[in-house]
């Protein structure tokens, strides 16, 4: 994410983190309903077990859950209905032809507010292996092993 100040991190997908290689990551808007915003703002919102996919030159984020506003009513809309993203024609098929030909994944990465409009950050993502996940966690155990001694020393 770029640095800018007014911008609020709703939701983050950290099992992406674990699971996949983040080669490169887009900021994309979504296309939402007025009780959706509100859910978000009020930050009922998982990116779990989301991803991104492709449709009639249009993308989608399936599998991203919006919790029904509850002051909402009538209003609501269905909490995993695929949401359209806005892009870029170019982005969108640079996205599809990488995640067709070399087996790359598109995933939402992060949900923030920046101002005042929704905003995914998705990543052109490669899958880990297990022992590239176990390799990751061994590096982020030593990491909190220094620092933690450093601490204590000085």
């Amino acid at each position: 994410m770029i640095g800018t100040e007014n911008v609020q991190t709703i939701a983050r997908n950290k099992k992406a983190y674990h699971d996949y290689f983040v080669l490169e990551t887009y900021e994309a808007g979504i296309e939402l309903f007025g009780t959706e915003i509100k859910s978000i703002r009020a930050g009922k919102v998982n990116l779990k077990d989301s991803f991104c996919s492709v449709d009639k030159g249009e993308m989608y984020a399936i599998g991203m859950h919006i919790s029904p506003y509850e002051m909402g009513n009538r209003f609501n809309r269905d909490p995993l209905r695929k949401k359209k993203l806005l892009l870029h024609k170019r982005e969108i098929m640079k996205l599809f032809g990488l995640s067709q030909q070399q087996g790359l994944s598109v995933i939402p990465l992060e949900l923030y507010i920046k101002d005042g409009r929704a905003k995914l950050e998705i990543g052109l993502c490669k899958g880990k292996k297990l022992y590239d996940k176990r390799a990751t966690e061994a590096k982020k155990t030593a990491k909190r092993t220094m620092e933690r001694e450093f601490k204590e020393r000085y």
